[in-house]
């Protein structure tokens, strides 16, 4: 009888210590991916709440998309741009340098772009999982310019069909932070948080 009884509570016991080990590392701000050798984008973020997130740069697997994001980057253009559509459970978008800067009318957020041409799509087998950044679009393939999105989680149906340029090293806690959008309005956030500072490291 003491056997049968023990068992439940030993289940459980282990059920607790897994679930707590998930919250302590899989929400730490530890790397979610090694940094490899190369550039990385430093955002600071502003607004609800505030902290960095370091972005490791892929070059190998799409040159012209981290050459883009690191010329608006060192020209200060992703400063003070906001966080324009967040969606709970799949991910944050930003880098409207046209129409999404904090403080003015981002009305239009998410329809803009830089003064540089359109981007051709670097499509690649790196799949779209926890903070992985990829390159916002319209229909068109080849139509990403400024904007891109960072993952909340896997999205195994954007494989192959959005250009991966990086992939989030450090600061999950403040990705997991920025405030989100209404879910009925496909994301669109009111006051929301913002780009206060995009660096480049590591060159």
């Amino acid at each position: 009888m003491l056997k049968t009884f023990a068992l439940p509570i030993l289940l459980m016991f282990l059920g607790a210590v897994i679930w707590g080990a998930f919250l302590l590392y899989g929400t730490s701000s530890k790397a979610l991916a090694d940094d490899t050798p190369g550039p990385n984008l430093v955002i600071e973020v502003g607004g609800s709440n505030s902290g960095t997130i370091v972005i490791d740069l892929l070059p190998h697997v799409a040159p012209k998309h981290v050459e883009r994001v690191i010329a608006l980057a060192k020209s200060g253009a992703y400063d003070g741009v906001v966080f324009h559509r967040v969606i709970d459970g799949f991910m944050a978008q930003t880098g409207d340098v046209q129409f999404g800067k904090h403080g003015g009318d981002i009305s239009r957020a998410g329809t803009g772009a830089s003064e540089m041409p359109d981007l051709a799509a670097e499509f690649s087998n790196v799949p779209f999982k926890l903070g992985t950044i990829g390159a916002a679009r319209a229909s068109n393939p080849n139509s990403a310019n400024s904007q891109f999105f960072i993952m909340f989680a896997p999205a195994k149906h954007l494989n192959g069909q959005y250009t991966v340029f990086g992939q989030v090293t450090e600061g999950l806690e403040t990705l997991y932070n920025i405030k989100l959008g209404d879910s009925g309005s496909n994301g669109l956030v009111d006051d929301p948080d913002y780009m206060v500072k995009v660096t480049v490291t590591n060159e």
